[in-house]
């Protein structure tokens, strides 16, 4: 229940407003002037409503007081000078004696719901910020140092960003801390997986279509491009988008415009653009599979995150503050590493990267009895090494999965999705869906 300081100095009005509130689900305090109200502790209710004419202090003298609880101003003297000044002060709203009673409740019910959205969104973001530093990147080597540095430096400004970097090393998080220091930050981050969406549907996915446009079109859609108006438009595993769609990406960067599939009249958006892809792009311009024209509209701003294993202590760091994170989330006690635990860790090269060590990590929590985590929970080849059936070679006593698996992770640097999918011999959405259920996303 909501709880609502009613600061007026006529004891009939003041009366009448309270049982109006309490009838509709509210408790009420009263109070007839400012030092009434602030013995009540402002900051215990979820709304002030408040006189603007009262002896001594006027209402509006309430508003430093009230912090970020919201409070809204009623008077009998209305002026459009009084509202503005009483706005300016900090006032959520202004109600003009005598009013409507259920003009007041949708006032009151519409500035609650305001508040809490606030007060939810700052907490969201605190989390955020607490959970995920830096966009959830951990270390300390000269690599991850230039890759902060790049996005310090470029978020503020309005540009294209490509990301790049093996599967894994988390370019989805850089791309989120990219829109989260830029001036978007309170608008939209849309995130598409391009390898995700079957190709006769991306370019409707992307930017929409009318009603007809092609079979299955029942309704007039929108596409993730509209979406991220004034925000910003992730593009992961861009190197998989169909030509046709990248002439339609490529008008959008140049003319800032969209025209959904179907549609005769161009719109126009606002968007920034960040891309990611795990691919060669320059050996996909040089083959033909991605123009040239949009690579260099693209790499405006390259940010490169190295692999796992070229950054040195930084994967013990990061491997503790995973480890903390996973206890949290799993509902365990704080949990460390043994001495061996953390020499497995620092003796494994890491193929899937952070997202492998995230997954081992998790797992290990799982497993774990003691209040150390140990080798054989994270469940690491002895070796040390990434155990792997050497390139062109199957194993007869290969399963399925673990051909598949082999044969992806082989191929997967060369080859486009649609070029694996078709050697699999299964189609595009067969495979993203294979992937998922086998833990090995491309990005």
């Amino acid at each position: 229940m909501s709880r609502l300081l009613l600061l007026e100095d006529e004891e009939v009005i003041r009366t009448q407003l309270r049982r109006l509130l309490e009838r509709n689900g509210y408790e009420v305090a009263e109070a007839g002037a400012l030092d009434e109200a602030l013995a009540h502790g402002v900051d215990n209710f979820d709304l002030v409503l408040a006189d603007l004419r009262l002896p001594g202090e006027p209402g509006t003298a309430i508003i430093q007081q009230a912090g970020e609880v919201p409070v809204i101003i009623m008077t009998s003297y209305a002026s459009v000078r009084s509202a503005v000044e009483s706005m300016q002060q900090g006032a959520y709203d202004y109600i003009s004696k005598p009013f409507d009673h259920d003009e007041l409740l949708l006032l009151v019910a519409r500035t609650l719901k305001q508040s809490r959205l606030q007060r939810q969104n700052a907490a969201l973001k605190h989390d955020l910020q607490r959970d995920y530093p830096v966009g959830g990147m951990v270390g300390s080597c000269a690599a991850m140092r230039t890759v902060f540095e790049h996005i310090q430096r470029v978020a503020p400004v309005d540009m294209t960003v490509l990301i790049t970097g093996e599967s894994g090393t988390g370019k989805e998080l850089v791309a989120r801390a990219v829109h989260e220091e830029s001036l978007r930050a309170e608008g939209p981050l849309i995130a598409v997986n391009c390898a995700a969406i079957p190709e006769g549907l991306i370019e409707s996915e992307l930017f929409g279509h009318e009603k007809g446009a092609f079979t299955g079109a029942h309704n007039k859609r929108e596409g993730m491009a509209e979406a991220a108006n004034a925000g910003t438009l992730f593009l992961d595993e861009i190197g998989e988008l169909p030509l046709s769609a990248q002439a339609r990406l490529l008008r959008l960067l140049q003319d800032n415009e969209i025209r959904p599939v179907g549609a005769s009249h161009s719109k126009r958006v606002d968007i920034r653009l960040v891309a990611a892809t795990n691919r060669d792009m320059p050996r996909q311009v040089e083959d033909g599979a991605f123009r040239e024209d949009l690579f260099y509209r693209l790499r405006v701003m390259e940010i490169a995150l190295p692999p796992l294993r070229e950054r040195g202590e930084d994967v013990i760091e990061l491997a503790g503050y995973l480890l903390d994170k996973a206890c949290k989330k799993l509902n365990r006690q704080p949990l460390a590493f043994s001495d061996d635990g953390r020499a497995a860790i620092a003796g494994y090269t890491w193929p899937g990267n952070v997202r492998e060590l995230q997954n081992a990590i998790e797992r290990s929590v799982i497993l774990c009895d003691d209040s150390l985590v140990d080798a054989a929970h994270l469940g690491l080849p002895a070796a040390g090494g990434a155990r792997r059936t050497p390139p062109g070679k199957v194993d007869a006593q290969m399963s399925l999965d673990e051909y598949f698996r082999h044969f992806v992770t082989s191929n997967q640097g060369s080859m486009t999705e649609t070029e694996l999918a078709q050697r699999l011999g299964i189609s595009r959405k067969s495979l993203w869906e294979r992937r998922q259920r086998m833990n090995l996303p491309r990005g």
